[in-house]
């Protein structure tokens, strides 16, 4: 109990938080849980979930532990003068990198899954992305470890940069797409909270403003332009895009931290820096970079070994089979996040419990029906326009009824 007690310290850094010990911890495990949630958003729909169980803690201690020493905990990043506020690197530029790394030594979803994916709830996704924005100034609020005007100026700016971000995203996709998306806004929100995390406390006002626009342009071209044209983006499955929102925009926001940096914002957070780019210190840039790129190879070495020794010496799937896929959350959990029910008996939404991967790659489902159409080689309607099949009323035989 006496260490949970006592005055939190990072000897290595020199850091005395104004809190005890136990919040200390508290506040960086909360980082490192949603490094790794944000990883396992490039996963989402295929990977093995006894792989992930496996690889979850392997990577958090031999990559991210190693990375959030280096530029938090007095180490060697540290020590020579990498500015990273609240996670722009560790956290963000980490999990962008080590996610798309683990996409491709996992392998794609189905094929329908790529091609078909439909946001499930427009309005939830505003209620979680309000809630976001809300926590964001917790993390970047924090990290002075006291009630500082520097925790301040940091919540802010974080505003400002996030604000910005989102109405250029906006703004793009009106010129480009002739639409204001709910989806996009939401993009330019998270690329704007997680460029300003490395900045935000060091960086004055009107910085934020240029963070802000730039954060909702490059990354937009980023997962709008080069995610559509270039193959080899195509090629990896990153499910929710992770590597624009978080590791462009994480490097993005490192980068400019090295040029916007101010000399009152540095002595504010207890920097030596004499400020960035624009204070006369060009070393700062050049820092910045060297920072991005440990990050980044660490990331992609440590991703691939632990992978590679999950599938290989462990023998685990990294990739749930085919015909699991085709159930998801009943075979990986048995239970289903969404369940369809007629006459008590229970079916996916593509289909029926026996459906095999084989008919997923004829493009069938069970009965010779079409998984897409909803319809069988006689051009009979079977299940919902989504393909839903139920027990029909009467018969017993389980062909599927219209869904009303």
């Amino acid at each position: 109990m006496g260490d949970e007690l006592k005055q939190a310290e990072i000897p290595a850094a020199n850091v005395h938080p104004s809190y005890p010990m136990s919040t200390m911890v508290y506040f960086q495990f909360v980082f490192a849980a949603i490094t790794e949630v944000i990883l396992a958003g490039a996963l989402l729909g295929r990977m093995n979930f006894l792989a992930w169980m496996i690889f979850s803690p392997l990577w958090l201690t031999f990559s991210y532990v190693v990375g959030a020493f280096s530029i938090w905990g007095g180490g060697f990043l540290y020590q020579r003068g990498v500015i990273d506020y609240s996670g722009g690197y560790v956290i963000h530029l980490s999990s962008g990198t080590a996610g798309y790394v683990a996409a491709w030594w996992v392998g794609p979803r189905l094929p329908k899954d790529r091609a078909d994916f439909t946001p499930n709830n427009i309005l939830l996704t505003m209620v979680g992305a309000g809630i976001l924005w809300v926590g964001w100034n917790g993390f970047n609020g924090g990290d002075p470890y006291t009630a500082s005007p520097d925790a301040g100026a940091a919540v802010l700016n974080t505003n400002i940069c996030t604000a910005m971000s989102l109405l250029t995203w906006t703004v793009l996709d009106i010129i480009v797409f002739k639409k204001p998306s709910v989806i996009g806004a939401v993009q330019g929100m998270i690329t704007g909270l997680v460029s300003i995390t490395p900045a935000a406390g060091v960086i004055a006002g009107w910085g934020a403003i240029v963070m802000g626009f730039l954060s909702g342009s490059i990354p937009w071209a980023s997962m709008m332009l080069l995610g559509r044209k270039v193959r080899f983006m195509q090629t990896v499955d990153d499910t929710l895009g992770v590597v624009h929102t978080h590791a462009v925009a994480g490097f993005l926001g490192g980068f400019m931290t090295g040029i916007l940096a101010t000399k009152e914002g540095c002595v504010a957070f207890n920097l030596t820096n004499p400020g960035g780019a624009i204070e006369g210190n060009g070393r700062q840039v050049w820092l910045q970079i060297v920072g991005a790129l440990f990050i980044i190879a660490l990331n992609t070495v440590m991703t691939s070994i632990i992978l590679a020794f999950i599938k290989f010496v462990l023998r685990v799937p990294l990739r749930m089979s085919d015909e699991d896929l085709v159930m998801g959350d009943a075979a990986a959990h048995g239970e289903e996040a969404y369940a369809f029910y007629g006459e008590g008996h229970r079916s996916i939404v593509y289909g029926d419990w026996e459906r095999r991967a084989s008919d997923v790659e004829m493009g069938q489902g069970p009965h010779g029906m079409d998984v897409l159409s909803g319809r069988d080689g006689h051009g009979r309607g079977h299940g919902s326009d989504h393909g839903v099949v139920t027990s029909s009323e009467g018969t017993g035989k389980g062909e599927g009824k219209k869904n009303e």
